[in-house]
């Protein structure tokens, strides 16, 4: 699901529809502020795509990246058709 390369970790997520692509951002928002750790995110219709790299640490992957992709992923497991 994710790919690791060029210091970002990064995926396309592809869902039924654009409501469903959007309730999931909506999801993974809150988990973001949770973790006070935010994605770089697109949305185009039923596509969203994923890049996470943390800037404090001279934009490149961390721990925190990994930990955010993670729970992307469980959010992402419940919507999958």
């Amino acid at each position: 699901m994710w790919k690791e390369e060029k210091d970002k970790l990064t995926c396309s997520l592809t869902f039924k529809d654009f409501r469903q692509a959007m309730a999931f951002m909506n999801e993974v928002a809150d988990v973001a502020e949770e973790m006070d750790h935010h994605p770089w995110w697109s949305n185009v219709y039923n596509k969203v795509d994923i890049e996470l790299y943390t800037h404090d640490a001279g934009n490149t992957v961390t721990k925190r990246d990994h930990q955010l992709a993670k729970r992307i992923e469980e959010i992402y497991r419940s919507y999958e058709v």
